[in-house]
């Protein structure tokens, strides 16, 4: 049933012109994996004869009505999954606030003095508002994982080319993934086993799990204590073996390096269109649009370079390790009476927390494990490339320890 957040977060919510493929997949199955769910899809994902705005009213007007599905809407939708509407996004997805300036604001339904985060806005808030079960979205620098955490929710960021990114509105194609959230990792699970392809599990059921503790960046974070108490009670668990270790982040200057090739990508893919429309963004988006123009290639070559070396970096910890554990985001979600320059100083420190995934191409799982004050966060797990079944597993294993 639909609740007062309905008019805030779906866009679209007429139903798909090919929903009969879910009677389809039904008639020839005894079991259909996603049935009863409700599907929130994001706004960049394509659904033939229903508009793509990408949050942005010039994007809309300027680009025809889609003529064909994205494959991942579509085989949620064939597995039993029901389409809800297209849900709010961020503009072009350049941003993890969750603001929208051509829209009705957003409200985070967890804690409403604060910002419900982006760009994966709308699903996040759908799920937290239980107009769906599923909150499908991408992920570039932090949009499934940054809104999971302001609201509460279980999110994965997939490993980077694991699933297609075809009939979609990309931001940064070397950055973009498609993830998604839900209120509990039972139901991400059943998601996860639709669309990832199943080489990527391991067993771990019987194997003693490795974590590396990122010491460094759990000691920055506003969920520190909580953090450091979980730990120390997970130490007599036999099942796992915790390791603390500081994560190398400096030396690679990795939320520069990030900005700088996503910033570069960013311009490549949607400069002319802005020079040529003169679209109407927000002031911190326009700004961000702006700068991108600037970037050279000689500034992308140098960020290429340190991309590579922190990427052989981290897989070398992964190696050791078979997840990085770290503070998802700083903290809370800022409230929504930040000023902006605040909100710009706490998104550079914010994609420290972000880019390791991003840069290396990871897979990443949020597990809302705590409150401040009545305001969600929690940690995340990192894992090896393409192991990202593996990475649910072995949240779930943790989340038993932590039962």
């Amino acid at each position: 049933m639909r609740n007062n957040y309905s008019e805030q977060v779906f866009v679209d919510s007429q139903p798909p012109p090919y929903s009969d493929t879910k009677v389809k997949y039904a008639a020839n199955c005894e079991i259909i994996p996603l049935q009863n769910m409700k599907l929130a899809v994001k706004d960049l994902f394509d659904i033939k004869g229903i508009p793509t705005a990408a949050g942005n009213p010039d994007w809309l007007r300027t680009h025809p009505l889609p003529s064909n599905t994205n494959s991942t809407v579509a085989s949620l939708i064939k597995h039993g999954a029901a389409y809800e509407g297209k849900t709010l996004t961020d503009e072009l997805a350049y941003s993890l606030n969750g603001q929208n300036i051509h829209y009705p604001t957003l409200i985070n339904p967890v804690n409403p003095e604060r910002l419900p985060g982006g760009s994966s806005s709308g699903s996040a808030v759908a799920v937290a508002a239980e107009l769906a079960d599923i909150g499908l979205g991408t992920d570039t620098g932090g949009s499934i994982r940054v809104p999971a955490s302001y609201n509460g929710l279980f999110g994965l960021r997939t490993s980077h080319g694991l699933i297609p990114t075809d009939n979609m509105v990309s931001l940064a194609p070397s950055f973009d993934t498609i993830g998604w959230m839900c209120r509990n990792i039972d139901d991400l699970e059943k998601v996860a086993k639709v669309l990832l392809p199943k080489e990527s599990a391991n067993a771990t059921t019987h194997e003693t799990v490795k974590f590396c503790i990122a010491t460094n960046l759990i000691s920055c974070s506003e969920q520190a204590d909580h953090i450091e108490k979980m730990v120390e009670g997970l130490k007599s668990a036999t099942a796992l073996k915790l390791v603390q270790e500081n994560i190398n982040t400096s030396t690679y200057k990795i939320s520069d390096t990030f900005r700088t090739l996503q910033g570069f990508e960013i311009w490549q893919q949607h400069g002319e269109w802005i020079t040529r429309t003169h679209p109407t963004f927000a002031d911190d988006i326009q700004q961000r649009f702006d700068w991108c123009k600037t970037i050279t290639l000689q500034d992308y070559n140098i960020a290429k370079q340190q991309q590579q070396s922190f990427t052989k970096y981290i897989n070398s910890r992964l190696q050791k390790h078979d997840v990085i554990l770290l503070p998802t985001t700083p903290g809370r979600a800022p409230l929504l009476s930040t000023a902006a320059n605040q909100l710009g100083e706490y998104r550079n420190n914010l994609i420290k927390f972000t880019a390791i995934a991003g840069l290396a191409g990871l897979p990443q799982i949020h597990l809302p494990l705590f409150t401040i004050n009545n305001a969600p966060c929690g940690i995340s797990l990192i894992a090896p490339k393409n192991q990202d079944l593996r990475l649910i597993n072995i949240a779930k294993k943790l989340m038993k320890h932590l039962l």
